[in-house]
């Protein structure tokens, strides 16, 4: 049976799913379009599958039928995806020797870009601030391209988990004017790189815990780098040991 009334309870409920407090409240969220579903399904986190009539989804999923109109109103897509997943949030709490911190990052793309070059260059844990943008955008889920679900994040509070690597892995900060060109520097076996907000740069309470400072040497006409560029740089230096 196809749904095809907007005011189907599934259907408010998925609509409401493109905002953060109902995405936490049933820690659940959406992707669209095959790759993303079929990406979530080999995570395990696929729980059921929101096509048009005319798509086969051959997975053991449960199926709903939906019809156009109902598919233009849950997605924030210019174009119509003909499949939607409903996906359960993962619950990754297992920490590696290569961490990354981010803190307070806002835009959906930048952390999106962040997650990528994470996986490119091997990091094994990623920690984000509690307060950056939500792990589970749309935009971000999408900038990623399916990696998010291979990657092992934790969203937490750095105000009680920093303190806490700092008893097992060398904490490192960005800093231009005091740090260690990242090229000549040596990464420690077990590290938690810290990577700050894209206009206010790492919290000054969290600078304090840094055993070491590095930085990108660059042109002096150029001030800054964008927080995903400089994240990839640092990272690509720091796979190259």
């Amino acid at each position: 049976m196809e749904i095809i009334s907007l005011t189907n309870e599934k259907i408010k409920s998925l609509k409401k799913l493109q905002l953060k407090k109902y995405r936490d409240e049933s820690n659940t969220f959406i992707v669209e379009g095959f790759h993303l579903v079929e990406e979530a399904f080999k995570a395990g986190l696929l729980k059921e599958v929101f096509l048009l009539s005319n798509v086969d989804y051959n997975q053991s999923i449960p199926k709903t039928i939906v019809s156009e109109k109902i598919m233009k109103h849950i997605t924030e897509l210019t174009s119509i995806p003909s499949i939607i997943g409903l996906c359960k949030k993962s619950d990754q709490q297992q920490v590696g020797n290569k961490v990354l911190v981010l803190d307070r990052i806002q835009d959906p793309g930048n952390l999106g870009t962040i997650l990528r070059s994470a996986s490119a260059f091997n990091i094994d844990t990623i920690v984000i601030s509690d307060d950056s943008v939500d792990l589970y955008h749309p935009k971000v889920i999408r900038s990623t391209q399916g990696i998010f679900f291979n990657l092992n994040i934790i969203i937490s509070n750095l105000e009680v988990i920093l303190p806490v690597f700092k008893k097992t892995h060398h904490i490192i900060g960005t800093d231009v004017n005091n740090g260690i060109d990242v090229s000549q520097y040596q990464f420690p076996e077990a590290f938690a790189l810290i990577m700050g907000n894209e206009g206010s740069g790492i919290n000054t309470d969290f600078q304090k815990l840094c055993s070491d400072f590095i930085y990108i040497k660059m042109n002096k006409t150029c001030e800054s780098l964008n927080v995903a560029i400089a994240t990839s740089i640092i990272l690509y230096e720091m796979n190259k040991r």
